[in-house]
């Protein structure tokens, strides 16, 4: 039986890739502190604080495949000095936030990476992390680096956001989105794609990203799915910007809405990650199962990323 040892594991990624490691048939072992919760059933949980000495003393054996979550680099190094000899492939999971440009579309993994000079950015750190990671486990490292991860449990908020949203009815306040694209990875497709990649020692960078959608045809599918019979009330660049609506996550904005510069952003090349067994779900399920995720945890609950109900409204009666 296949041993495979996630460092992480109880929270949404981690645990999809552990929930899938399971259902291949292997003996899954997750070493987190377990505040996100416990291990999925099937999975085993070491409970341990990376920061602290000793962490990884209860992992004994060898391992066929570790799957790497953090993006601090301490705990990155930590984890390779305890454990990089005992293993034979290795998974970091990344992020296309490495790319130092946003503005070319079709770029893939040759692409220029940010230099990493302040380790408490989120870029800094994935880079710092892959550069560690590659120095230690050479022929034996792969560098997965999703682009937007979204699906069920999905705590950012941001692609929910808009099935919650039209669910809820009404006049709906959207960017404009001529021009733009959106580009998701499912949750579930990516973490089965991990554990197939470890099985199958894939190597290498790889942009672990779906297939590029104009922003329109995103909200056509959500529309489709939410039944929505409201108003869309679209707003230009610059008005949501005179009115501190902000870009892409977190409170007060328009989740998935980008700078009309960051062209490539959302239109990376998957090229790599088709040829190296990736797949993808048709967009409408992914919705789907987002949705009835949304409905059951509350359409109109507190969320990270988005307007509140009368942020919008607000909006909506300034715009008239």
């Amino acid at each position: 039986m296949r041993r495979v040892l996630i460092l992480g594991g109880t929270a949404w990624l981690g645990r999809a890739v552990a929930r899938a490691a399971v259902a291949r048939g292997a003996e899954v072992t997750c070493l987190a502190r377990g505040a996100s919760g416990d291990a999925p059933e099937g999975a085993r949980l070491v409970r341990a604080d990376r920061s602290r000495p000793g962490a990884y003393d209860a992992l004994g054996g060898e391992w066929d495949a570790v799957v790497e979550l953090a993006d601090e680099p301490a705990l990155v190094r930590s984890a390779l000095e305890a454990l990089a000899d005992r293993a034979r492939h290795w998974t970091l999971v990344s992020s296309v936030s490495v790319y130092r440009r946003d503005d070319q579309p079709g770029a893939d993994e040759s692409a220029d990476l940010v230099e990493p000079r302040d380790l408490t950015a989120y870029p800094d750190a994935k880079v710092a992390a892959e550069r560690a990671s590659a120095e230690r486990l050479p022929g034996r490292l792969l560098v997965a680096r999703p682009g937007l991860i979204v699906g069920p449990g999905d705590p950012s908020d941001r692609f929910g956001y808009w099935p919650a949203r039209l669910h809820r009815g009404g006049r709906v306040l959207l960017p404009t989105v001529a021009g733009r694209a959106v580009q998701v990875i499912d949750v579930d497709d990516l973490a089965a794609w991990v554990v197939r990649a470890g099985e199958d020692a894939v190597t290498g960078a790889v942009d672990a990203v779906g297939t590029s959608a104009p922003f329109d045809a995103v909200v056509d599918a959500v529309r489709a799915v939410t039944g929505f019979t409201g108003t869309l009330v679209p707003a230009d660049d610059a008005w949501l910007r005179a009115h501190d609506v902000r870009y892409w996550a977190g409170p007060r904005s328009l989740p998935l809405w980008l700078p009309a510069s960051a062209t490539g952003f959302a239109r990376r090349s998957g090229a790599r990650y088709r040829a190296a067994g990736g797949g993808e779900r048709d967009l409408a399920e992914t919705v789907a199962r987002v949705l009835r995720d949304e409905v059951a945890r509350g359409t109109g609950r507190p969320r990270r990323a988005g307007l509140t109900a009368g942020e919008e409204a607000d909006l909506l009666a300034a715009l008239g």
